[in-house]
């Protein structure tokens, strides 16, 4: 004690010292831990999918859901008739919406034809997982009537869509819908997301999310406008397990 009765006050612990600003170390410490945890949580949740061995497309995610963008709002219904894909143009006049080559995309001229949209983006894990069915899908029907419009949304560059495009061998027509006009037009709010339009031009139904191996068949086998040829197998065939990597394999 000094002359006066007054403790000596006890040195602050090493933990509880001031190092930046009002912030302890043990603070600092904290917060540093938080936000690598989060960090971690974001690169696992957005990394790309890596090619699958021996095949060009990315790896599937076992139970991919749908990539919220947007509050959900009431889509189109089933026996509306569908909105021509056009985009405005530089003088404010609506413009048909072009593929990564520059051809205009026109619903009008795909009448006759069982048409499947498919809004999604490079970035997007569901609908990486997704390439790889969706590609199948076009080479097993495309010669019963099926027309697999791929429309990409949220992406920086036509560029990076044409690289992806490339990378995973990608065959059916794919949009920039660099504005998201044509987005809009269909009040689409998650990636991926499927409209299925008849061969008269209506809305048959919307899917929200990837689809499956499993479930594509089923779906779109009644609704194409032709049969399958003599020999020609009725649904896309599916790789054996051992051809398809685990989740867990993507990098």
């Amino acid at each position: 004690m000094d002359p006066l009765g007054t403790p000596p006050s006890t040195p602050p612990g090493r933990g509880s010292r001031q190092v930046v600003g009002p912030f302890t170390a043990r603070q600092l410490s904290l917060a540093a831990g938080i936000v690598l945890a989060c960090a971690a949580l974001l690169l696992v949740a957005t990394r790309p999918i890596a090619p699958g061995s021996g095949s060009a497309a990315p790896t599937p995610i076992t139970l991919a859901t749908p990539f919220l963008v947007g509050s959900a709002v009431t889509g189109l219904a089933p026996g509306d008739v569908a909105p021509e894909l056009t985009v405005k143009g530089p003088d404010g006049s609506p413009a048909p919406l072009l593929d990564l080559n520059g051809k205009p995309i026109r619903l009008a001229d795909l009448r006759g034809r069982l048409v499947l949209l498919n809004f999604w983006a490079t970035w997007c894990p569901p609908c990486q997982s997704e390439t790889p069915v969706l590609r199948d899908l076009d080479e097993a029907y495309r010669s019963r009537g099926l027309s697999i419009i791929g429309i990409a949304v949220q992406e920086t560059t036509p560029a990076d869509v044409a690289a992806y495009a490339a990378k995973y061998d990608i065959g059916y027509p794919i949009a920039f819908d660099g504005k998201a006009d044509v987005f809009r037009s269909y009040k689409v709010y998650a990636l991926p997301t499927q409209v299925l339009i008849d061969p008269d031009g209506r809305v048959i139904e919307e899917i929200n999310g990837p689809l499956t191996e499993a479930a594509a068949g089923p779906l779109l086998e009644p609704l194409l406008p032709l049969p399958a040829s003599p020999g020609v197998p009725s649904a896309p065939p599916t790789a054996p397990a051992s051809a398809q990597p685990s989740p867990s394999s993507a990098g």
